[in-house]
C-alpha cells in the first residue's frame, strides 16, 4: 500500500480558523480568544479521521524576514501586524502538535511553502503520495506525479484535491509548474508580488498558454495587441522579479527523514491537560468518552455548537475576510437629510464617493453620494429624481463640498470632482486621495480600492458585479438597483476609503513624502480634472483623409511582404507563419540569439528579434513598417473618431496620475504619449488636433533638454553646467569634448553620435547598446562612452554613487523625494540586476522631470484662474504642455506659461522653454 504523506501549511490554516469565527469569537472563562487554536485542531482531527495519513508534518513560517525580502524589501511588507490572538495561539498550537507527536518543521529564512515544496519533492515517488494541505494557490506549481494540492473543504463541499490533470485543465497549462509564470504576470496582492499592473489572471493564463513562459511573453511583446504590449514592455523587470519571488525554493536545508513523519499515537494525557486549560469541552469529551459539563456563559456559543451549524466549513481560506460591524444609513427623505446635515456640519474632514449610472462623466446621471468620517459608519444620500427637490438637496450638500476648510477624502477623486462639476458643484478645499497616496508609497503595485482594502484592512468589499451584474445587455446601472443595496455598496466604499486614509496619512509622513504628496500630487488632481473637462477638438475629416492614405500604404506593404515571402496567402499578423517564412524559408538570423524559439517550439518574431535582422533582407524592414502602420491605424486613425463625446463634440483623454513607476503622467482614450514624435505619420496625426473655435489658436510649450539639464544638476559636473549656462548646443559641446576639437569643427555625424550618447547615458546605456543604436562596432561605442566620461567625470561619479545608494537602501529618489524601489538591484540574475542599475540611474532624472512639469501645471492653472482667463490647458505630453488660447489673450498667456515653466524649480542650470502657436498642434509644436 502506498504511503500517504500530508504536509500542512500551519499559518494558512491558523488564519483561516481565526477569520472563520471573527464575528462570533470563541472565548474561555479567562477571556482568551481561542478561535484559531480550536479551528486548527478541529481541522487536524477531521483530516486524520477522514484521510488516515501514514505520515504527517506541519510547516511554520519562521519569525523575521526570509530570502525573498532580501530580494524585494516590499515583499509582504504591506501586511498588517499579526493579530494578537494569533500570536498567542501559535505556541499553544505547537504544544498541541507536540502532544499529538506530529513533527513541527520551521527553517530560518525560508517560508512554509519552501519547506513543504522541498519535502514534497524529496519524499514523493511511486510508493508515496504527498498531499500539501493548504488553501494557498502558490502551491499549484508543485503539483506533479504523486504530489497533490489538498484544499480545505468549503461549505457543503468535500475537500478539493488537485493533481496534474486537474491543474492543467483548470488553467489551460501544459504543466503545473507553468503556474509560476502566471503569477509572474498576474502578481499576488496578498504577498505584494507586483506582477504586470493591468494583467489579471485570465490574461496571464492566456499569455502563458500561448507563449509558454514569462520570458517568452516578454520576448514576444512586439506581437501583442493594444495595451497588453505596452504593459508587458514597461513591466518586463517587474515580471522577471515576480517570477523569482513566486518560485518556491525546493532546496531548503532540512535534515529530516521520512520515518520521522510516521503518524504516532497521541499523548492523550498531555492533550487532556491542554484541552482543559483551553476549555475545549467537546474535544475533551471525544478524548475521555465521558460527558463534560459546559461552563461557558449563557448565550455564548460553544465550539461544538459552532461546528454543528457548519460555520467553520463555510470558510474557504485564511484570506477570507471578516465582515465589518457596519452602521450604514440610507438618506432618502427630508427628515433623514436634515439629521445627516446636522451631523456633517460638525466634522472638519470627511470621505465622499459618488455613485453614477456610468463612467462617462459627461453623460452619466448622479445617483447619490456616500459619506464617511468614522470607522464602520457611512451615509448614502440617495438623490431625488424630482428636479426641484434634487436641486435643493444638491445645494445643501454643496455647502460642505465647496467649503475651503473641510478636508475631502476619496479614492480616485478626479472622477468624483468631474462628476460633481457636471452637476454644478466645484469641489474645493484640501484633498486627500488614497489612490494617489498608495501610488507614492508603492508605485509598482496596483492601487484599486478593493485590492487596497484586502491588503491593508483584511476586508473584501462588495464587488461592483455583485451589484449590477457582469458586462453585457443584462448589466444594470446604479439607478436600476434598489436604494438599499446601492446604499450598502456606496457606504462601504466611503468607509473603507476613510480607513485607508487613516493608514496612508501616517505612512506618507513616515516615508517623508509629505511635500511631494500635499504640494504636488494632490493639487494636480484638480488641475487634471479641469484639463480633461476642457477637452480637445479634432478635425475628423483630416484623420479620415489620412486614414485612406495609410490603408493604401498598408495594402502595398502587405503585397510586398507576401511577394518577398513567396506566399500569397501569408497571414502577416501570425507569428507562427511569419517565423516559418523568416527562419525556415528565407533562412535569416545568424544561428544564435537572433533565432529564438518559444517553449512551444515557435520562432520568436518580436520587434527585438526583427531589429537585429534589419539589413539581412528587405522583408524585415517591411514587416516592422507593416506593424507600425497597423498600430497607428488602430490606435489613432480609427479609434479617435469613436472617442468624440456626443455631448461636447470633443475628445477627453484620460490623464492617469497613478500608473507609471517614474511619476510621469500617462493617458488613454487616446494615448497621446504614444503618437510618434518624429516622421511624417506622427506629424499628420498632430495636424488633426485643432483649436476649439475660430477665435482661438493652439499654444505648445516644451521644456528643452530637461533631462540633460537635470543630469547636470544632480551630477554637479562642471563641464555640463558650464555648457548649459553658456547657452551652447549641448550635443555639439559634447561632441567637441569627446572628439577633442573646437566647436566649429564638429560635423553633423559627430553631433549625432554625441546626442545619442547624451541621451543614452541617462538610461544607463552599455557599449553594446550604443553600438546597436548607432550601428557601429563595440570598440568604437566603448571609446565614445569612455570619451564621454572623461569629458564629464561628474556624470560617471553620479552614476556610480546612485547605484551604490540603491544597493544600500533598495530605492532611489528624485529631487522632490519621489521614490523608485529597485528590488532587483542585489539580484544574482545579471539581466535583472542590470535593469535595476539602469533604472537607478534614470529614475531620479525622469522622475524629477515629471515632478517639475507637474509643479509648472499647478502654477499655470492657478494663474489662469486667478486672472479669469478663458484660455485653457488641454494636453500634457512628455515635456510639453498644449493650450487652447483665445487670440486676444495670447500676449498674456504665452509669457505667463513660459515664466511658470522656467521658474518651476531653481536648478544649477537654467530651464529653457520653447513655445509655438498655430492652427493645428503640428503648426504649434
Amino acid at each position: 500500500m502506498k504511503k500517504k504523506i500530508f504536509l500542512l501549511d500551519a499559518y494558512a490554516l491558523i488564519y483561516r480558523s481565526h477569520y472563520a469565527f471573527i464575528n462570533r469569537p470563541i472565548t474561555n472563562s479567562k477571556g482568551q480568544i481561542t478561535s484559531a487554536v480550536f479551528g486548527f485542531v478541529k481541522t487536524l482531527q477531521e483530516l486524520i479521521k477522514a484521510e488516515k495519513p501514514t505520515h504527517l508534518a506541519v510547516a511554520f513560517d519562521p519569525a523575521g524576514l526570509t530570502f525573498r525580502s532580501d530580494i524585494y524589501p516590499p515583499y509582504k511588507a504591506q501586511r498588517p501586524a499579526t493579530p494578537e490572538d494569533i500570536k498567542w495561539a501559535v505556541p499553544v498550537i505547537k504544544s498541541i502538535l507536540k502532544a499529538y507527536n506530529i513533527p513541527v518543521v520551521q527553517v530560518s529564512g525560508f517560508e512554509a511553502d519552501d519547506v513543504i515544496g522541498t519535502l514534497a519533492k524529496r519524499f514523493a515517488d511511486n510508493d508515496a503520495e504527498v498531499f500539501m494541505y493548504t488553501p494557498d494557490k502558490d502551491y499549484i506549481q508543485l503539483v506533479s506525479d504523486n504530489i497533490y494540492l489538498y484544499k480545505p473543504k468549503k461549505s457543503g463541499n468535500e475537500a478539493e484535491v488537485l493533481g496534474v490533470t486537474e491543474v492543467c485543465e483548470q488553467f489551460g497549462l501544459s504543466s503545473p509548474i507553468k503556474f509560476i509564470d502566471i503569477l509572474a504576470l498576474w502578481g499576488d496582492v496578498s504577498d505584494n508580488i507586483p506582477g504586470a499592473k493591468g494583467i489579471g489572471e485570465k490574461t496571464a493564463t492566456k499569455l502563458i498558454a500561448e507563449f509558454g513562459s514569462a520570458e517568452e511573453v516578454i520576448a514576444n511583446a512586439g506581437t501583442l495587441k493594444g495595451k497588453i504590449q505596452d504593459i508587458v514592455t514597461s513591466h518586463a523587470d517587474s515580471i522577471l522579479l515576480s517570477k523569482t519571488l513566486a518560485t518556491i525554493d525546493l532546496n531548503v536545508p532540512i535534515a529530516l527523514e521520512l520515518d520521522s513523519l510516521v503518524l504516532q499515537p497521541a499523548n492523550n494525557q498531555e492533550l487532556i491537560m491542554l484541552f482543559e486549560e483551553l476549555e475545549f469541552r467537546s474535544m475533551l469529551k471525544d478524548l475521555s468518552q465521558t460527558p463534560v459539563p459546559k461552563l461557558v456563559p449563557a448565550g455564548v456559543p460553544t465550539q461544538g455548537d459552532l461546528f454543528d451549524t457548519g460555520l467553520f466549513a463555510s470558510t474557504s481560506s485564511y484570506k477570507t475576510i471578516a465582515d465589518f460591524s457596519k452602521k450604514y444609513q440610507l438618506v432618502d427623505n427630508e427628515n433623514n437629510l436634515m439629521l445627516f446635515l446636522d451631523k456633517l456640519k460638525y466634522v472638519n474632514a470627511f470621505c465622499f464617493d459618488t455613485e453614477t449610472t456610468s463612467l462617462d462623466v459627461f453623460n452619466c446621471s448622479l445617483v447619490g453620494i456616500a459619506f464617511s468620517w468614522e470607522v464602520n459608519h457611512g451615509y448614502f444620500v440617495y438623490l431625488p429624481k424630482e428636479s426641484v427637490v434634487r436641486e435643493r438637496w444638491m445645494k445643501e450638500l454643496s455647502l460642505f463640498l465647496t467649503s475651503p476648510k473641510i478636508l475631502k477624502i476619496g479614492q480616485n477623486l478626479k472622477f468624483d470632482i468631474m462628476v460633481l462639476a457636471q452637476n454644478g458643484i466645484s469641489v474645493a478645499g484640501p484633498l486627500f486621495d488614497t489612490m494617489i497616496a498608495h501610488y507614492l508609497l508603492d508605485p509598482e503595485s496596483r492601487h484599486g480600492m478593493d485590492l487596497l482594502s484586502e491588503r491593508y484592512l483584511n476586508y473584501k468589499p462588495i464587488g461592483i458585479t455583485d451589484l449590477i451584474g457582469s458586462k453585457g445587455v443584462s448589466q444594470l446601472n446604479m439607478s436600476q438597483v434598489s436604494p438599499e443595496r446601492v446604499s450598502e455598496y456606496a457606504c462601504e466604499d466611503a468607509d473603507v476609503t476613510w480607513q485607508l486614509y487613516e493608514i496612508f496619512k501616517r505612512e506618507i509622513e513616515d516615508k517623508q513624502l509629505t511635500k511631494l504628496f500635499y504640494d504636488i500630487e494632490l493639487p494636480l488632481v484638480s488641475v487634471l480634472a479641469e484639463m480633461e473637462m476642457a477637452g480637445v477638438r479634432v478635425d475628423i475629416s483630416s484623420l479620415e483623409a489620412y486614414g485612406i492614405v495609410l490603408n493604401g500604404q498598408l495594402i502595398d506593404l502587405d503585397n510586398d511582404i507576401k511577394r518577398l515571402a513567396g506566399l500569397p496567402d501569408l497571414n502577416i499578423s501570425s507569428p507562427k507563419q511569419l517565423g516559418y517564412v523568416l527562419f525556415d524559408i528565407l533562412k535569416l538570423g545568424d544561428g544564435s540569439d537572433s533565432v529564438k524559439k518559444t517553449k512551444s517550439k515557435q520562432y520568436s518574431t518580436s520587434e527585438e528579434v526583427l531589429q537585429k535582422m534589419i539589413g539581412q533582407h528587405e522583408i524585415v524592414g517591411k514587416i516592422l513598417d507593416f506593424r507600425s502602420l497597423k498600430k497607428l491605424l488602430s490606435s489613432y486613425i480609427e479609434s479617435i473618431p469613436q472617442l468624440i463625446n456626443s455631448k461636447t463634440g470633443l475628445i477627453h483623454s484620460n490623464f492617469n496620475q497613478a500608473v507609471t513607476s517614474t511619476g510621469r503622467l500617462s493617458s488613454n482614450n487616446p494615448n497621446l504619449q504614444n503618437i510618434p514624435v518624429r516622421g511624417e505619420r506622427g506629424r499628420e496625426i498632430r495636424k488633426a488636433f485643432i483649436p476649439i473655435n475660430t477665435e482661438s489658436v493652439l499654444l505648445s510649450a516644451d521644456y528643452s533638454q530637461i533631462e540633460l539639464r537635470i543630469m547636470a544638476h544632480l551630477s554637479g559636473d562642471q563641464g555640463l553646467i558650464d555648457a548649459f549656462i553658456a547657452g551652447e548646443d549641448i550635443h555639439t559641446a559634447t561632441a567637441a569634448k569627446i572628439f577633442g576639437m573646437p566647436l566649429s569643427e564638429v560635423t553633423r555625424d559627430m553631433r549625432s553620435k554625441a546626442k545619442t550618447a547624451n541621451f543614452g547615458i541617462i538610461y544607463g546605456i552599455s557599449s553594446f547598446g550604443l553600438s546597436q543604436r548607432l550601428n557601429i562596432g563595440r570598440a568604437e561605442a566603448k571609446a565614445l562612452i569612455d570619451g564621454y566620461f572623461n569629458s564629464y567625470p561628474g556624470v560617471k561619479s553620479y552614476m556610480e554613487n546612485v547605484v551604490a545608494k540603491a544597493r544600500e537602501t533598495g530605492f532611489v529618489d528624485t529631487i522632490f523625494g519621489r521614490r523608485r524601489y529597485l528590488p532587483g538591484i542585489g539580484s544574482n540574475n545579471q539581466m535583472m540586476r542590470g535593469l535595476a542599475e539602469r533604472n537607478a540611474i534614470n529614475a531620479p532624472i525622469q522622475g524629477s522631470a515629471a515632478d517639475i512639469i507637474k509643479i509648472a501645471m499647478i502654477a499655470i492653472q492657478k494663474e489662469i484662474k486667478g486672472s479669469d482667463l478663458v484660455s485653457k490647458m488641454i494636453m500634457q505630453v512628455h515635456d510639453e504642455l498644449v493650450f487652447n488660447v483665445l487670440e486676444s489673450e495670447l500676449d498674456v498667456v504665452r509669457p505667463m506659461v513660459t515664466s511658470c515653466m522656467q521658474d518651476a524649480v531653481a536648478l544649477s542650470v537654467p530651464l529653457i522653454v520653447e513655445s509655438g502657436i498655430g492652427n493645428t498642434w503640428l503648426d504649434a509644436h
